[in-house]
């Protein structure tokens, strides 16, 4: 993997957890950067045109949410493994 899996998130968010979930799920290596314990996260996560989380970026593709394009980013991380 040419860089891997990140999250961004916080505590407080259900989608964050369920994206957190499903990457575990799948045996998936993450790294989880939460916007509220370090203020330079979020302004990565807007650096990809996003001002809420969850956003998983994947090498240059970023999405939020938990949504059909987290899925091309789960399945593009399971070949890389």
């Amino acid at each position: 993997m040419e860089k891997g899996v990140i999250v961004y998130t916080t505590n407080d968010c259900i989608e964050c957890t369920m994206v957190k979930k499903v990457l575990t799920e799948e045996g998936i290596p993450h790294e989880v950067r939460d916007i509220s314990i370090n203020p330079e996260y979020q302004l990565e996560v807007e650096k990809y045109g996003f001002l809420g989380v969850p956003v998983t970026v994947l090498g240059n593709k970023a999405v939020k949410g938990f949504t059909n394009e987290l899925k091309e980013i789960i399945e593009t991380a399971k070949r890389a493994i």
